[in-house]
């Protein structure tokens, strides 16, 4: 029997949009999101679990939860 794979959640940003406010960092539980050199949010994809709070609390609306493989 084949086991079953889940798809998980993780966070993507759409990084030419994103303002660097840093709503998200503030409300990540993992700290998985991190302002990059004061341009840009980044998700380190290793500690996002996919929770959704960083994209709730964007003010640009430019972070989004995507189920990806694995």
């Amino acid at each position: 029997m084949e086991p079953i794979r889940r798809k998980r959640k993780k966070a993507y940003v759409e990084e030419k949009a994103c303002v660097a406010c840093g709503c998200c960092v503030k409300v990540c539980p993992t700290a998985a999101v991190s302002i990059w050199k004061g341009i840009m949010a980044k998700v380190d994809r290793s500690r996002c679990v996919g929770c959704g709070k960083c994209a709730a609390e964007c003010p640009a609306s430019v972070i989004a939860i995507r189920e990806v493989e694995g």
